[in-house]
């Protein structure tokens, strides 16, 4: 069984920055690109600027663009938007009782499996 906090540890726990990430808030988050999430992007020229925005508009995509040329390039969100990151697919385990992949024709678990 868990270990049962007390009211000071769990204040505590809620208000430490870094267990932030471990509490779940049950929002869903708007999808980049959209009115709620609008992409933000950083140019240093009028003319990157003007081409920035003609690929937001071409694909839809709600979109802040700031002209700031003493501050770096940020194009992240255009980036994301441009190339979604893909699903990562897991390798699929070895079974313990399935034959070992060294080819010893023993069990996986009497084998290389054996710690």
């Amino acid at each position: 069984m868990g270990k049962r906090l007390s009211e000071k540890e769990k204040s505590r726990m809620n208000s430490d920055p870094r267990n932030r990430m471990r509490s779940f808030n049950g929002k869903k988050s708007a999808k980049l690109g959209t009115e709620k999430n609008p992409a933000v992007v950083h140019v240093q020229t009028e003319e990157r600027l003007k081409e920035v925005q003609s690929l937001f508009e071409e694909h839809g995509w709600e979109y802040t663009i700031r002209l700031e040329p003493d501050k770096p390039e940020d194009t992240a969100d255009l980036e994301r938007l441009l190339n979604p990151p893909k699903p990562v697919m897991a390798e699929k385990k070895i079974g313990r009782n399935e034959p070992c992949p060294c080819g010893s024709g023993k069990k996986y678990k009497h084998c290389c499996g054996k710690q």
